[in-house]
């Protein structure tokens, strides 16, 4: 445990405030800052332990007794000993830290006349000088040098109200403007650069890290700030776009999240976090009414960010919670959207991706829009992983054997790698659909992927590397067969019936050929038959293949148990259509499900409109098609 007075050093603050601290102090009212907490019965309340990553609650907070419990690592305490190890603060600087938010004055042992302070730990003095620098930037914000700073907030759609709520400020055109000021206020120069906050000029001297720029203060979150995102806004300043402080001994821009002090009871009460991608995207969001915002502060969203998130939403198998991600359409953006795919499955709960049809942040939309557009953006979210099948599927030609083959290779590891493996079946199904394939191949090429995720060998398939030609049990492929029959044997009867089909509804690469070279004889229509027929067919395949299937065909027996008639030819070749109508419906549908009608609506009308028509087409095939074989 812990030394219950702060060891027994001058300056040890009195055994009976500590108590005092203890006694006023709410422990559910402190651990609920960093972690959602539910009702667990008898008086007590659950949420997910911040000391280790879970996805069950198993830590336990009991408000009579002011004490927690983790029965999965073994953390426990009270307030000051969960402030300890959740903030890295010493003892002291854990009581101290309490009895300012009790408003309690500590006295210390073998003080003077006057409460006697031990000088403060690290971690309080660096957060004790980015809230001066806060104050000395926002009032900066109202000077005449920042002029063109507010200019950009208000051309961004933020006012003086907004600015203020935000902590908006800005740092002057000086060298050492800021280093200055905290220095009066008697921070040492080591301290103003383990805070980020200055740096050793070249001279020896200390100047500022950020001069010429619009500032956010950055709070973590318990609501102190921590650091610091500055906004280039002069064209002769030859900084980067966005300078944010360095790796400090508070300022971890992994866990960082922009605005999540905000947002964070929001985030508690209705399940859901919205990730954007900058700071006036966040405020954009908050003012238009999506309070649940925050961004990453530069730096990719990563697992870190997503172990703050899930204490806050209480991310578990019973409490599933609501991750959107907002992404620009750009490149970038989906870029972006395929990386945070990648980090989904660490998430219990359901993620999703909201992207503006014109490539608008939230910002723009805002501007452009207003807050209505905002909160539909993020109502019109859709399922991550269909937008991550979505990219990959655009890359390839899907119109060509190749394209859908290698679409399946590349989508086949996103379906395999959903946590929710119930899912798996219906994406299955729903990749399928889209590639316009059969599902045998879809379902192994996802078995193999799953088998080459979990290390195990896995299984040669011709399916992973080619599209396997229609077996000869395929009713298809029987079909196909029996009609190129009849036009063999019986070329009469078969006739205009045969000849109407093209080489196109064959899906056999053979059969196709030997229907090339059946035209290329003159066509069923204006053959007698015969052997003189059997022998032009076959003297017309350019493919040694076809030519020899011409001879078998031509001996093999009809599958009919008498003569062949009229209404066996239409119902064969009304059955051959049909698979192929069936087939084109299957790659209409395909296409259809990838194009978004709001941005490409004529190519959608059209589609839709050819696929009524073929479907309705099929319907009547089918009818012609019943009885027989």
């Amino acid at each position: 445990m812990y030394a219950g007075g702060g060891g027994c050093m001058a300056g040890r603050i009195r055994d009976e405030d500590i108590a005092l601290v203890r006694e006023r102090t709410s422990i559910a009212d402190i651990i609920s800052e960093t972690v959602t907490l539910r009702s667990a019965g008898g008086g007590n309340l659950k949420g997910l332990c911040p000391f280790h990553d879970e996805k069950t609650p198993s830590f336990t907070v009991s408000p009579a007794r002011n004490v927690y419990f983790c029965h999965g690592c073994g953390a426990g305490g009270d307030a000051i000993k969960f402030l300890m190890d959740a903030e890295h603060l010493t003892f002291v600087e854990a009581v101290e830290r309490l009895a300012d938010r009790a408003n309690i004055q500590l006295r210390y042992v073998e003080a003077g006349p006057a409460p006697v302070r031990p000088r403060q730990g690290q971690k309080q003095r660096l957060v004790a000088a980015h809230a001066a620098a806060a104050e000395f930037y926002a009032d900066q914000l109202g000077t005449a040098a920042a002029r063109p700073a507010r200019e950009f907030l208000a051309q961004r759609g933020f006012d003086k109200a907004a600015a203020q709520t935000y902590g908006c400020g800005f740092a002057p055109d000086a060298w050492d403007a800021l280093t200055k000021h905290l220095r009066q206020k008697g921070f040492t120069a080591q301290e103003l650069v383990t805070a980020g906050l200055a740096r050793p000029a070249r001279s020896g001297s200390l100047i500022d890290r950020f001069r010429r720029r619009l500032l956010w203060p950055i709070r973590d979150l318990t609501g102190d700030v921590i650091g610091f995102g500055a906004r280039k806004l002069f064209a002769d300043d030859d900084g980067p776009k966005y300078l944010n402080t360095p790796e400090t001994p508070i300022y971890k821009k992994s866990h960082v999240l922009y605005g999540i002090f905000q947002a964070k009871r929001e985030i508690a009460r209705q399940g859901r976090a919205v990730i954007v991608e900058g700071y006036t995207d966040v405020m954009a969001c908050h003012l238009a009414g999506v309070p649940t915002a925050v961004a990453t502060c530069g730096t990719a969203f990563g697992a870190d960010h997503i172990a703050v998130l899930r204490r806050l939403l209480m991310d578990t198998d019973a409490v599933a919670g609501e991750i959107i991600f907002t992404f620009d359409g750009d490149a970038a953006g989906q870029k972006a959207a395929l990386r945070a795919f990648e980090e989904d499955q660490r998430f219990v709960g359901r993620t999703f991706i909201a992207v503006s049809p014109d490539n608008m942040d939230p910002c723009e939309l805002r501007l452009a829009k207003g807050d209505l557009a905002v909160r539909d953006l993020v109502a019109r979210r859709e399922p991550l992983v269909d937008f991550a099948l979505r990219q990959v599927l655009n890359r390839y030609d899907l119109d060509t054997v190749d394209g859908r083959v290698e679409a399946m290779r590349r989508a086949a590891p996103l379906v395999a790698k959903l946590k929710d493996r119930e899912k798996r079946p219906e994406y299955v199904r729903k990749l399928a659909g889209d590639l316009g394939m059969e599902i045998e191949p879809v379902q192994r090429a996802v078995r193999n992927a799953e088998a080459e995720l979990r290390g195990e060998p896995v299984r040669a398939d011709r399916s992973a590397s080619a599209r396997p030609e229609p077996a000869v049990d395929n009713p298809q492929v029987v079909v196909e067969r029996e009609a190129l029959k009849l036009a063999l044997q019986v070329p009469v009867l078969a006739g205009p019936m045969f000849d109407a089909l093209g080489p196109e509804v064959y899906q056999h690469p053979v059969h196709r050929v030997l229907r090339t070279a059946v035209a290329a004889a003159g066509g069923a229509a204006g053959a007698a038959g015969g052997a003189v027929w059997i022998e032009a067919v076959r003297d017309a395949c350019g493919d040694l293949a076809a030519a020899a299937l011409v001879s078998e065909l031509a001996v093999e027996p009809l599958r009919i148990d008498t003569e062949p008639d009229p209404r066996y030819v239409s119902i064969t070749l009304a059955r051959l259509e049909w698979g192929a109508v069936t087939a084109r419906i299957r790659d209409l549908k395909s296409k259809v499900q990838r194009i978004n009608p709001a941005a490409n609506k004529d190519e959608y009308f059209t589609l839709f409109g050819e696929l009524l028509s073929l479907e309705q087409h099929a319907r009547a095939l089918r009818e012609q098609a019943m009885g027989g074989l």
